[in-house]
Protein backbone atom coordinates (compact mmCIF):
# COMPACT_ATOMS: atom_id res chain seq x y z
CA UNK A 1 0.00 0.00 0.00
CA UNK A 2 1.59 3.65 -0.93
CA UNK A 3 1.81 6.13 1.56
CA UNK A 4 -0.82 8.20 0.01
CA UNK A 5 -3.64 5.05 0.07
CA UNK A 6 -2.70 4.54 3.95
CA UNK A 7 -3.19 7.72 4.70
CA UNK A 8 -6.49 8.01 3.36
CA UNK A 9 -7.30 5.05 5.22
CA UNK A 10 -6.36 6.42 8.50
CA UNK A 11 -7.86 9.32 8.03
CA UNK A 12 -11.26 7.68 7.26
CA UNK A 13 -10.66 5.37 10.45
CA UNK A 14 -10.43 8.65 12.31
CA UNK A 15 -13.77 10.38 10.88
CA UNK A 16 -11.09 12.94 9.27
CA UNK A 17 -11.82 14.85 6.33
CA UNK A 18 -8.95 16.60 4.41
CA UNK A 19 -8.58 17.55 0.84
CA UNK A 20 -6.31 16.21 -1.64
CA UNK A 21 -3.84 18.96 -1.66
CA UNK A 22 -3.99 19.26 2.53
CA UNK A 23 -2.80 14.98 2.40
CA UNK A 24 -0.46 15.41 -0.19
CA UNK A 25 1.41 18.40 2.05
CA UNK A 26 1.10 15.93 4.92
CA UNK A 27 3.13 13.75 2.62
CA UNK A 28 5.88 16.22 1.52
CA UNK A 29 6.08 17.13 5.56
CA UNK A 30 7.51 12.99 5.95
CA UNK A 31 9.52 13.34 2.61
CA UNK A 32 10.68 16.38 4.63
CA UNK A 33 11.66 14.58 7.75
CA UNK A 34 13.23 11.90 5.69
CA UNK A 35 15.73 14.01 4.47
CA UNK A 36 16.81 16.20 7.32
CA UNK A 37 16.84 12.96 9.16
CA UNK A 38 20.16 11.77 7.55
CA UNK A 39 21.87 14.60 8.75
CA UNK A 40 19.58 15.91 12.59
CA UNK A 41 18.75 12.74 13.52
CA UNK A 42 15.02 14.12 14.10
CA UNK A 43 13.61 10.86 14.91
CA UNK A 44 14.49 7.24 14.88
CA UNK A 45 11.19 5.70 12.69
CA UNK A 46 12.71 5.65 9.48
CA UNK A 47 10.42 3.15 7.48
CA UNK A 48 7.67 5.24 5.30
CA UNK A 49 4.98 3.05 6.29
CA UNK A 50 5.52 3.27 10.15
CA UNK A 51 6.23 7.14 9.29
CA UNK A 52 2.44 8.11 8.12
CA UNK A 53 1.04 5.87 11.61
CA UNK A 54 3.44 7.16 13.91
CA UNK A 55 4.01 10.67 13.41
CA UNK A 56 0.70 11.17 10.73
CA UNK A 57 -1.58 9.59 12.05
CA UNK A 58 -0.92 9.84 15.94
CA UNK A 59 -0.81 13.14 15.78
CA UNK A 60 -3.73 13.75 13.91
CA UNK A 61 -5.71 11.68 16.52
CA UNK A 62 -6.26 14.37 18.63
CA UNK A 63 -7.31 16.87 16.32
CA UNK A 64 -11.14 15.99 16.93
CA UNK A 65 -10.50 16.44 20.39
CA UNK A 66 -9.27 19.94 20.33
CA UNK A 67 -10.36 23.51 19.50
CA UNK A 68 -8.07 26.54 19.64
CA UNK A 69 -7.42 30.07 17.84
CA UNK A 70 -3.73 29.49 19.43
CA UNK A 71 -2.31 26.28 20.10
CA UNK A 72 1.40 26.25 21.97
CA UNK A 73 3.58 22.53 20.60
CA UNK A 74 6.00 22.32 23.69
CA UNK A 75 9.27 20.29 22.72
CA UNK A 76 7.88 20.15 18.78
CA UNK A 77 11.06 18.46 18.12
CA UNK A 78 10.47 17.43 14.37
CA UNK A 79 6.87 19.03 14.22
CA UNK A 80 4.89 16.69 16.33
CA UNK A 81 2.08 17.03 16.47
CA UNK A 82 1.82 20.46 15.84
CA UNK A 83 2.37 20.61 12.20
CA UNK A 84 0.17 17.98 11.13
CA UNK A 85 -1.93 19.66 13.26
CA UNK A 86 -1.61 22.97 11.52
CA UNK A 87 -2.09 21.76 7.87
CA UNK A 88 -4.97 19.75 9.18
CA UNK A 89 -6.89 22.76 10.83
CA UNK A 90 -6.00 26.34 9.17
CA UNK A 91 -7.98 28.05 11.22
CA UNK A 92 -5.69 27.53 14.46
CA UNK A 93 -2.63 29.61 14.87
CA UNK A 94 0.31 26.75 15.46
CA UNK A 95 3.14 27.36 17.64
CA UNK A 96 5.94 24.70 17.57
CA UNK A 97 8.08 25.73 20.40
CA UNK A 98 12.20 24.06 20.93
CA UNK A 99 14.91 24.82 22.81
CA UNK A 100 17.23 22.48 20.38
CA UNK A 101 18.41 24.54 17.46
CA UNK A 102 19.19 22.40 15.07
CA UNK A 103 15.35 20.98 15.33
CA UNK A 104 13.90 24.77 15.70
CA UNK A 105 15.77 25.23 11.98
CA UNK A 106 14.22 22.36 10.56
CA UNK A 107 10.86 23.67 11.87
CA UNK A 108 11.31 26.65 10.54
CA UNK A 109 12.49 25.46 6.90
CA UNK A 110 9.02 23.11 7.14
CA UNK A 111 6.58 25.91 7.68
CA UNK A 112 8.53 27.89 4.63
CA UNK A 113 8.84 24.31 2.24
CA UNK A 114 5.19 23.74 3.32
CA UNK A 115 3.58 27.54 3.25
CA UNK A 116 2.28 27.13 6.70
CA UNK A 117 0.64 30.67 6.92
CA UNK A 118 -0.56 29.69 10.74
CA UNK A 119 2.20 28.16 12.11
CA UNK A 120 5.68 29.95 13.48
CA UNK A 121 8.83 28.07 15.23
CA UNK A 122 10.50 29.51 17.95
CA UNK A 123 13.83 28.54 19.53
CA UNK A 124 13.42 28.86 23.51
CA UNK A 125 13.18 26.83 26.43
CA UNK A 126 9.32 26.98 27.77
CA UNK A 127 10.00 27.84 31.11
CA UNK A 128 11.30 31.06 30.59
CA UNK A 129 10.22 31.71 27.03
CA UNK A 130 7.02 34.85 27.19
CA UNK A 131 4.69 35.88 25.05
CA UNK A 132 1.84 38.65 25.44
CA UNK A 133 -0.58 35.99 23.55
CA UNK A 134 -1.22 33.23 25.74
CA UNK A 135 -2.16 29.76 24.29
CA UNK A 136 -5.74 28.18 24.30
CA UNK A 137 -4.44 24.95 24.21
CA UNK A 138 -0.79 23.65 25.12
CA UNK A 139 0.42 20.23 23.86
CA UNK A 140 3.33 17.90 24.32
CA UNK A 141 3.74 14.38 22.97
CA UNK A 142 6.48 13.04 24.91
CA UNK A 143 8.20 15.98 26.36
CA UNK A 144 7.95 15.48 30.00
CA UNK A 145 5.61 13.75 32.99
CA UNK A 146 2.47 15.73 33.09
CA UNK A 147 3.45 17.41 36.38
CA UNK A 148 6.45 19.04 35.02
CA UNK A 149 4.91 19.66 31.76
CA UNK A 150 2.09 21.91 33.50
CA UNK A 151 4.53 23.22 35.94
CA UNK A 152 7.06 25.13 33.69
CA UNK A 153 4.78 25.85 31.04
CA UNK A 154 0.93 27.35 32.77
CA UNK A 155 2.53 31.02 32.48
CA UNK A 156 1.65 30.39 28.97
CA UNK A 157 -1.52 29.38 29.21
CA UNK A 158 -4.61 31.78 28.76
CA UNK A 159 -7.72 31.45 30.87
CA UNK A 160 -10.21 28.78 30.72
CA UNK A 161 -7.39 26.99 28.31
CA UNK A 162 -6.54 23.65 28.89
CA UNK A 163 -3.13 21.40 28.39
CA UNK A 164 -3.08 18.31 26.22
CA UNK A 165 -0.41 15.41 26.77
CA UNK A 166 -0.40 12.57 24.37
CA UNK A 167 0.66 9.61 26.36
CA UNK A 168 0.48 5.86 25.85
CA UNK A 169 -0.64 3.60 28.78
CA UNK A 170 -3.33 5.26 30.79
CA UNK A 171 -0.90 7.48 32.94
CA UNK A 172 -1.83 7.04 36.76
CA UNK A 173 1.23 7.69 38.26
CA UNK A 174 1.32 11.25 36.44
CA UNK A 175 -2.06 12.44 37.43
CA UNK A 176 -1.25 11.64 41.00
CA UNK A 177 1.82 13.98 40.85
CA UNK A 178 -0.31 17.04 38.94
CA UNK A 179 -0.06 20.61 41.00
CA UNK A 180 -2.72 20.42 43.39
CA UNK A 181 -4.84 23.20 41.25
CA UNK A 182 -5.10 21.40 37.91
CA UNK A 183 -7.23 18.91 37.67
CA UNK A 184 -7.39 16.08 34.91
CA UNK A 185 -11.17 16.92 32.52
CA UNK A 186 -10.69 14.19 30.41
CA UNK A 187 -8.84 11.10 29.31
CA UNK A 188 -9.67 10.12 26.12
CA UNK A 189 -8.38 6.73 24.45
CA UNK A 190 -7.09 7.23 21.10
CA UNK A 191 -7.27 4.21 18.30
CA UNK A 192 -4.36 4.91 15.96
CA UNK A 193 -4.52 2.80 12.42
CA UNK A 194 -1.11 0.73 12.38
CA UNK A 195 0.12 1.45 15.42
CA UNK A 196 -0.09 -1.14 18.49
CA UNK A 197 -0.22 -0.14 21.91
CA UNK A 198 -2.23 1.98 23.75
CA UNK A 199 -2.77 5.51 23.05
CA UNK A 200 -4.30 8.09 25.67
CA UNK A 201 -4.73 12.39 25.20
CA UNK A 202 -5.19 13.74 28.67
CA UNK A 203 -6.82 17.26 28.96
CA UNK A 204 -5.70 19.41 31.98
CA UNK A 205 -7.64 22.65 33.32
CA UNK A 206 -7.31 24.99 35.86
CA UNK A 207 -9.19 23.83 39.18
CA UNK A 208 -9.93 27.62 40.01
CA UNK A 209 -11.39 28.04 36.34
CA UNK A 210 -13.59 25.52 36.37
CA UNK A 211 -15.22 26.70 39.57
Amino acid sequence: MSAADQLQRGLVALGLTLDPDTRQRLLDYLALIAKWNRVYNLTAIREPEKMVSHHLLDSLAVAPHLHAERLLDVGSGAGLPGIPLALARSETHVTLLDSNHKKAAFLNQAVIELKLKNAQACSERVESWQTQNRFDVIISRAFSDMGEFVRIARHLLAPGGLFAAMKGLYPYEEIDKLPPEYEVRQVLPLAIPGLEGARHLVLIGSEEQAG
